[in-house]
């Protein structure tokens, strides 16, 4: 997905400056001097460009959002490439392709790919994959340690499907199942206790320490003041509290912090750890 970014991101700036250039001359090309072939035959192109991004878009899980499209380009787009009768290309609207997995199966949300998609085994299952890693990048920072399980997971699977280990229909399931817990940000093993994706976020950082995670979410939200973020003097009220009770956690022998896999026996790698969480206190959205 990475290796091919340039190329998709000229494809999307040329196709733009196709459609800009065809409707500077949209209204002149019989005076220009084009046949009526040669106006049809452009028509087709630029149609075929146009499905083409389109296809590319969904593939890789960037799909083209009108409603942040500046006004001129919408005009352009259904002036002289969408005039036509509308056409339900999916009874999903707006829903993406991992939500129409968790919502509706497998099967529905394969069926809502375009055409050109899922006549292909192999395109239908780069879709999903690509949807998938991208929802994985974009949410990782919320919660780093399962976000990194979760694209373990999917390269397994990836690895499997290629080398022909699993059946289609066992990838789909194993597929399926991964796009269900990325996109609840849980696994099935996540204790019920754990109610909000804070929660569940710092126990996963935590080295699954329930107590320790419900601890601090607590204290984060009890103790933090308005306007924290970006302000230093209140972001250090967050991590007095972060501090304290990771020091709290100590492991009654050898009275090191026993918060990671690994035991913490310095006051700089408390300082690190007290920073690590704090970032992920950042990036939840109900702090």
């Amino acid at each position: 997905l990475k290796a091919k970014e340039i190329q998709r991101t000229a494809l999307y700036k040329n196709t733009v400056a196709l459609i800009r250039a065809y409707a500077n001359i949209a209204d002149a090309m019989e005076a220009a001097g084009y046949t009526a072939t040669e106006i049809e035959e452009i028509k087709q192109q630029l149609d075929f460009y146009l499905e083409l991004r389109k296809e590319i878009q969904q593939a890789s899980g960037e799909i083209l959002d009108l409603k942040t499209y500046e006004a001129d380009m919408r005009h352009l787009i259904d002036t002289y490439i969408q005039a036509d009768e509308p056409e339900t290309i999916s009874l999903f609207g707006d829903m993406s392709l991992i939500d129409i997995i968790v919502n509706t199966g497998i099967a529905e949300a394969i069926n809502s790919l375009p055409e050109g998609i899922k006549c292909s085994k192999e395109a239908i299952a780069e879709t999903i994959e690509n949807n998938i890693r991208k929802k994985i990048i974009k949410a990782h920072l919320t919660d780093p340690a399962f976000f990194a399980e979760m694209s373990e997971l999917l390269a397994e699977i990836i690895k499997e499907r290629k080398a022909n280990a699993i059946s289609y229909e066992e990838y789909l399931q194993k597929i399926a199942e991964l796009a269900k817990q990325v996109n609840a940000g849980k696994s099935a093993q996540t204790p019920e206790v754990l109610k909000t994706p804070a929660q569940r976020a710092l126990y996963n950082n935590l080295n699954k320490n329930e107590k320790l995670a419900i601890q601090i979410d607590t204290a984060v939200k009890s103790s933090k003041p308005a306007d924290w973020r970006g302000h230093q003097a209140r972001e250090n009220v967050i991590k007095t509290e972060i501090y304290q009770l990771l020091s709290k956690s100590r492991d009654t022998e050898t009275n090191n912090l026993v918060i990671g896999p690994q035991p913490i026996d310095s006051q700089a790698k408390v300082l690190s750890e007290v920073e690590r969480i704090f970032e992920i206190i950042q990036e939840q959205s109900e702090y």
